[in-house]
């Protein structure tokens, strides 16, 4: 399986009543894969997994797998609080034609989550889990943190295949990269600091804005690996405006909001969510002017 390249996070659609739309999710992806996308991501933060039930996750990798050719990855978010319920989840993903599973870390009992219990939790989901699995570090969110010296040691499992460290701290990326073997990937989730982690060694990138603009950043991944510096530097300052939009500022809402600007409909983010303001609207559609894919998309 390719883990090198830009992955999109795709956002969970959901309908006028906040249930599940399949039929939007259907839609987007047709949409998506048309895209030099390396593969697609369901029920991570982007797609509110955290506010979806086991048979609403169900549905959407279903209908992902439906949507996405073979040889396109498709990897599932499969965290969960417990050891067991990551487990079946990845077993349910696995069966649903899942490629991979990318597991958050588990984050409710903070104080308890060293890294001995992180390491005998990851390595428990990749010892029963049919798909590779990817470790995925979000501090900001949960308010834990994946050191290097967990990720170390689990890179050595044979069933886990990588991870996504959702932080932009460019020196424990680099860290991660120097600590485990070549076969393993680290994959930059900040697309603020894409260009800074691909220089230091990050097999690519699991971005937000790869749903909204994704020429610009498999073209930021691929001058960057090909050692045209000045241009990615170029580009990165190009995306910086809207990836700041996307991440720190208003993260899931703003994405959906990013996305109906540019044509592609995927309904607003499910209550305790809500939509952005319409101040959010003005600086996003400010910032999408200046790409030329967007134009053609929308």
């Amino acid at each position: 399986m390719n883990l090198t390249g830009v992955f999109a996070p795709i956002p969970t659609p959901f309908d006028s009543d906040h249930r599940v739309d399949t039929a939007r999710l259907r839609a987007a992806l047709a949409r998506w894969v048309t895209t030099p996308l390396t593969g697609f991501v369901v029920l991570g933060s982007n797609g509110e997994a955290v506010l979806l039930d086991d048979d609403e996750a169900d549905s959407v990798v279903a209908a992902a797998r439906e949507s996405v050719p073979p040889g396109r990855p498709l990897i599932a978010g499969a965290g969960r609080e417990s050891t067991r319920a990551a487990v079946e989840a990845a077993k349910r993903a696995a069966d649903l034609g899942a490629d991979a599973v990318l597991v958050r870390t588990p984050a409710f009992f903070k104080s308890q989550m060293t890294t001995d219990a992180f390491v005998r939790h990851y390595t428990a989901v990749a010892d029963a889990s049919p798909v590779p699995v990817l470790l995925y570090n979000f501090t900001a969110l949960t308010g834990v943190n994946l050191l290097p010296a967990a990720v170390s040691r689990l890179a050595a499992h044979p069933n886990i295949a990588g991870m996504k460290e959702s932080g932009g701290d460019v020196a424990q990326i680099a860290e991660l990269v120097s600590g485990t073997p070549d076969g393993f990937s680290v994959l930059a989730g900040s697309s603020s600091t894409f260009y800074a982690a691909l220089c230091i060694g990050a097999a690519g990138g699991i971005l937000a804005l790869g749903c909204v603009v994704p020429e610009a950043c498999v073209r930021l991944y691929q001058l960057a690996k090909a050692g045209r510096h000045d241009q990615a530097r170029a580009l990165q300052e190009q995306i910086a405006p809207l990836a700041r939009l996307l991440g720190s500022a208003y993260g899931v809402p703003g994405l959906k909001a990013a996305l109906q600007l540019v044509g592609c409909d995927v309904g607003l983010p499910r209550p305790p969510l809500m939509p952005v303001p319409d101040a959010a609207l003005m600086a996003l559609r400010e910032a999408l002017g200046s790409f030329e894919e967007v134009a053609r998309y929308a």
